[in-house]
């Protein structure tokens, strides 16, 4: 028998035998989203365009993009926060970031008039992600022969998939409805 003694946080003694410990199984898992690493890419498109985030005009589009360019990195190396799931057939659950001068740019979906909308928003990823977020998207190969390249299904919305919509000269940031069994050239991202 133990007899060693401890002290509580009111300074009274107690023993061992009056202690409570909880065991919790090994099995059990989170619900929550946990970070379980990340990831620093580009993401292009099927014209091998980059996406570039320009916070100060509220766009993100993907672009070409010289050389210079891409090493001076404005809004195109993103931070792909990849989360330990309990449901590996959605997908793996991802959320991007991209750095902005000396900011960080989170990305989101919001409803804007019965739209929805992408929004790069100043701020960090969370570490976890108790409930449903705006911010995740599920990371799936973009087809079966095609397993270098993936589209992302917004968490929140089955059937919604980043894609890019030809607006004037710019191929803008958009979530797009696909059917089933449809293939949108316009959803395929490569890292």
């Amino acid at each position: 028998k133990l007899t060693a003694n401890y002290q509580d946080l009111r300074g009274q003694q107690l023993k061992y035998s009056d202690l409570i410990f909880f065991i919790i199984p090994a099995e059990l898992e989170c619900d929550a989203l946990c970070k379980e690493r990340t990831l620093h890419r580009v993401l292009r498109n099927v014209n091998s365009q980059l996406l570039v985030v320009r916070p100060e005009l509220n766009v993100a589009a993907f672009e070409d993009v010289t050389d210079q360019e891409m090493q001076s990195g404005k809004g195109m190396h993103f931070s792909i926060h990849c989360y330990k799931t309990t449901t590996p057939l959605a997908g793996m659950p991802v959320a991007f970031s991209v750095q902005v001068e000396d900011k960080s740019y989170y990305m989101c979906c919001e409803r804007e008039r019965g739209e929805m909308i992408i929004r790069f928003k100043e701020g960090e990823v969370p570490k976890e992600i108790p409930n449903e977020s705006n911010i995740i998207f599920f990371k799936k190969t973009f087809t079966s022969c095609c397993s270098r390249a993936f589209k992302f299904e917004y968490s929140m919305e089955q059937g919604m998939f980043l894609a890019f919509e030809e607006e004037g000269y710019l191929r803008k940031l958009i979530l797009k409805k696909l059917s089933k069994d449809e293939v949108d050239e316009t959803m395929k991202i490569s890292l």
